[in-house]
């Protein structure tokens, strides 16, 4: 058991308590992880204090973004079993920690600690602290799931809007040396503890039976749209059905066409338009990335809660299939007009926030509120591997193109002419998704609804 205030029991909800207090208590959360997108702010200065390659510069965040994967697939149960506040509090805990001991290795010139503590303990409480408010997210607001998931992972996308000028100050203050660099470390890890501790102090599971006032039961809403279930199925269930990997599919498929574009963004733009008669500078092309990351954060909550409208399969389609449209306007039209590029490279990249906002109501829709959490952490594996290929498929290309002797919008064609190919693979995954075979569905005793069936079955592991 947990100890008693991080217990899932003294986290229920006293009548009375507003729904409205929980996403600002994922925000919390989301928008401290959410510095990670900022990392590449440190990277000049620890290469130049430290000696460190470009590669090795990237090793802090590329082990915490493995590990954020591999959190949250192992955690999810942890997660689901402890309820949000203990995860929280554990994503607190080694997010802060991680940065602490970042901070002495820059102090001491140990890279291997900085690696260690930013990437292996930082990357597990980024895992942990993604997947912490998606369950009870969905609790509170059954009626508008993807609008209440979409809020706090905006958080995530919009986390390094905050920290990168922020980092940057903090560097020209203290120094880009490796004290100034500890310094730095030092002070993200107290102040994000401190705000992340709103959201361990704000954060409750609703009552046993808990509805929002005026919301369509659950057998309306599946009369209305097929894929919405009433039922439940576990997390170990999940991963054995057809449909979770049709979605697991699908979500690698947008992350990779999304995330190509996002990590090759400034050399991209300047390339397509090197030899044209208004070449772009480097700080316009650094103003495209920032209008990029907009982009990203806008459409996590923009996408996800339309879905809520038009449903989840039909918003994937859009994500998908005009996806891959925008991906040929810019192989064919891409080097002729600025503002085209611009518009479906910002496009591409709301439809890559938005998938990862719209994927827990997906999830919810077919599999329950159950172990959706846990469920939810599994999938993320998918982004692990989307962040390898995606980057790995751009650069790769460009690279061959390269040495072929092409320039310009030449390096890029083919790559994007197979992400366009992703897609169509994603498209088609999410057509074949279909109603969960009742086979897999949880008795109603074993999976019950709300707080107490969770604490039952937390129980029984």
């Amino acid at each position: 058991m947990t100890p008693g205030f991080l217990d899932r029991s003294h986290t229920v909800a006293p009548p009375g308590w507003s729904r409205w207090l929980i996403p600002p208590a994922a925000l919390s959360v989301h928008l401290s992880i959410g510095q990670a997108y900022a990392w590449s702010v440190f990277k000049p200065p620890l290469e130049s204090s430290l000696g460190l390659s470009g590669t090795a510069s990237a090793l802090p965040f590329q082990l915490g973004i493995v590990m954020l994967g591999l959190s949250a697939a192992f955690g999810g149960t942890l997660v689901e079993r402890n309820g949000p506040r203990w995860a929280m509090s554990v994503s607190l805990l080694c997010f802060s920690s991680g940065f602490l001991l970042a901070a002495l290795g820059a102090a001491l010139e140990q890279y291997w600690l900085v690696v260690f503590g930013y990437g292996f303990v930082g990357g597990i409480g980024l895992g942990i602290g993604y997947i912490s408010p998606v369950s009870t997210l969905i609790k509170w607001f059954p009626d508008r799931p993807g609008m209440a998931t979409g809020i706090a992972i905006m958080g995530f996308g919009g986390g390094a809007l905050i920290a990168s000028p922020w980092s940057a100050q903090m560097l020209e203050s203290f120094g880009s040396d490796s004290g100034g660099i500890a310094t730095a470390f030092l002070v993200h890890g107290v102040v994000y503890a401190a705000f992340m501790t709103l959201g361990v102090l704000l954060v409750r599971v609703p009552a046993e039976g808990w509805q929002p006032p005026g919301s369509r039961t659950p057998q309306e809403k599946q009369a209305e749209r097929s894929l919405v279930t009433t039922a439940d199925v576990s997390a170990r269930n999940a991963v054995r059905t057809p449909q979770f990997w049709c979605l697991w599919v699908v979500l690698c498929m947008n992350v990779t066409a999304g995330i190509g574009i996002l990590e090759k963004a400034a050399p991209m733009i300047g390339d397509f338009f090197a030899d044209t008669a208004t070449p772009v500078t480097a700080s316009a092309a650094a103003g495209f990335v920032a209008l990029l990351s907009l982009a990203n954060m806008c459409g996590r909550f923009l996408w996800s809660a339309t879905s809520d409208l038009i449903g989840r399969k039909n918003m994937y389609r859009v994500y998908l299939g005009v996806g891959a449209l925008m991906y040929l306007a810019i192989v064919q039209l891409g080097d002729s007009s600025k503002p085209l590029f611009i518009t479906c490279a910002l496009v591409i990249l709301s439809f890559y926030g938005g998938g990862f906002a719209t994927v827990p109501a997906y999830l919810k829709d077919l599999f329950g509120t159950y172990e959706v959490g846990a469920i939810h952490g599994r999938l993320l594996t998918a982004w692990s591997t989307a962040g390898v290929l995606g980057p790995l498929i751009v650069n790769w290309v460009a690279d061959s193109q390269e040495s072929a002797g092409r320039s310009g919008p030449g390096l890029y064609g083919l790559s994007l002419t197979i992400m366009i190919g992703l897609l169509a693979v994603g498209f088609a995954a999410n057509e074949l998704v279909r109603p969960v075979n009742p086979k897999y569905h949880e008795p109603r005793a074993a999976s019950g609804h709300g707080t107490g069936a969770a604490e039952k079955e937390g129980d029984r592991r």
